[in-house]
């Protein structure tokens, strides 16, 4: 259910869906944006924004036993579109990332 209300939320940033983590993440310009995990919600809203996003309901999120920098989950998230322009907002201070393009190994 999360999966699909964020699916539709996020086509019109024109982001790209990308199974990640156990879950689908959403990417715009390249750049990881938001996306689900068995801990509900991921999002990545940067260092600046972790105080106002603990504030609303956001935990760190952790990963492989270590604090992921200017990510957290989500529980249970009420409003998706807060997030998901918490996300935006940081997204639009990064570089757009090129395609990666996979080796060939011989």
């Amino acid at each position: 259910m999360l999966n699909q209300t964020l699916t539709a939320l996020m086509a019109p940033h024109g982001a790209e869906a990308k199974r990640m983590f156990g879950g689908t993440c959403f990417i715009v310009n390249g750049n990881l944006l938001i996306g689900t995990h068995r801990q509900g919600l991921i999002v990545r809203i940067g260092p600046d924004a972790m105080e106002r996003a603990v504030t609303l309901g956001a935990e760190p999120m952790f990963m492989g036993g270590r604090t992921m920098k200017g990510w957290v989950s989500v529980a249970a998230p009420e409003d998706l579109t807060l997030w998901i322009n918490l996300a935006m907002d940081f997204n639009r201070t990064l570089p757009p990332e090129a395609a990666k393009r996979r080796s060939r190994k011989a």
